[in-house]
């Protein structure tokens, strides 16, 4: 029987967590697993409930953090070879930049058979400086020559990674796109969405607006704040704002609040209404999206944003920048408005249009659960996942 070794950087909220999740609880019993994971960042909510659901039961490397760190990561790659010495897998497969690095590293010195790749975001853009992100294409450039494939999860995403940055000739990526498990955003909407509109005030007439993620600098909150001030003073509906997440841009973020006479409330501490309210982590996010009436991401750089997935899965129409692989994972124009990162004229032009026409949020909510369930379940990224093992371990033999 095959052994996969699966190595993800750190078991945080989000969707990295849940497909390396699906993959190791749903593989058949063709295959072995064994999942290793880093620590989550302090700044991140933990999704040791989603281990916990699937009787997961990972090996923890407390050294393989987030932050670029040599010692620790020296460790971790120690930590690491000793697994796969002693697992003796068929397969390593890693998930995400510091798992790529020392987990790829080890497995080549190793030889372990077969070594794969996936790519769920990328820094090369909007992260770093010059310099810096020529430090990290160069590292990913030497590893994607020990890698066997390279996984990327959209079209755009392949294009960006093989020929706007070359970190590899087109010929070594494979496209597997996402999955997830989508009936809950389906599941009792109705009940949802009158818990979740009672717990933060909000009256059925009132048009809530959602953005859910990091609060970090790429997600470039700012233009959604923008865009809500913008609604607000453009609209004679009543519009409200939610910032589900939490990262370490929060007190600039809500300083930005306070600069831009936003009236906001962190975390619903008080019991009033406010146009703006922060919430935190949200774990139940399909309780939360049965509440919202719309979703925004305004990110400079995305791979497979899982926001905008779950959000169709709810049948929420949504206003999105166009970047990285987010053309991918909607329909333009039929279930999600997009706008290129410095046209906030029109980002703000298609949030009024959405808030004013009650029809058109209706026309366009209809078209998202059909697209993703077909495209986006867990099982189909299961199915291709095997099916690629089969394949380059046949070649192998």
């Amino acid at each position: 029987m095959p052994k996969v070794l699966r190595i993800i950087n750190r078991f945080n909220l989000g969707g990295p967590t849940y497909n390396v999740a699906y993959l190791s609880k749903f593989l058949s019993s063709n295959y072995e697993t064994l999942l290793v994971g880093g620590q989550k960042d302090e700044s991140e909510d933990s999704s040791e409930f989603i281990l916990e659901k699937y009787d997961l039961k990972p090996i923890i490397v407390d050294e393989m953090m987030r932050e670029l760190d040599i010692k620790n990561d020296w460790k971790a790659y120690w930590k690491i070879r000793k697994i796969i010495e002693e697992y003796k897998p068929d397969i390593v497969h890693t998930h995400a930049a510091k798992a790529g690095t020392v987990g790829r590293l080890a497995a080549y010195h190793c030889k372990v058979p077969v070594i794969i790749h996936t790519f769920h975001g990328h820094v090369f853009h909007s992260y770093f400086g010059k310099l810096k992100t020529l430090f990290f294409k160069t590292i990913e450039r030497f590893l994607a020559a020990r890698s066997t494939v390279i996984i990327a999860i959209s079209e755009k995403q392949k294009e960006e990674l093989s020929l706007i940055h070359k970190i590899a000739k087109p010929e070594k990526f494979r496209i597997v796109r996402l999955g997830f498990d989508l009936q809950k955003f389906q599941d009792q909407q109705t009940e949802k969405r009158k818990s979740f509109r009672d717990k933060y005030l909000l009256d059925e007439e009132e048009i809530a607006i959602g953005i859910i993620g990091r609060l970090v600098p790429v997600k470039n909150h700012h233009l959604f704040f923008d865009a809500i001030k913008h609604v607000a003073a453009n609209t004679h509906k009543k519009v409200r704002a939610f910032i589900i997440g939490d990262g370490e841009s929060r007190e600039e973020l809500l300083q930005y609040c306070v600069d831009s006479q936003l009236k906001h409330i962190e975390f619903l501490k008080k019991e009033e209404k406010s146009l703006i309210t922060f919430t935190s982590w949200i774990k139940d996010v399909d309780w939360a999206l049965a509440g919202l009436d719309i979703v925004c991401l305004t990110s400079f750089n995305e791979g497979t944003p899982v926001s905008l997935i779950e959000a169709q899965a709810a049948n929420k129409p949504i206003v999105s920048t166009k970047v990285g692989g987010i053309e991918n994972v909607v329909l333009e124009n039929e279930t999600a408005f997009l706008h290129a990162i410095d046209d906030a004229q029109g980002f703000n032009s298609s949030l009024v249009k959405l808030v004013d026409n009650e029809l058109l949020r209706q026309q366009m909510s209809k078209k998202g659960w059909e697209f993703v369930r077909d495209n986006y379940h867990y099982t189909r990224l299961v199915r291709d996942m095997e099916s690629l093992y089969d394949e380059l371990l046949s070649k192998k033999n």
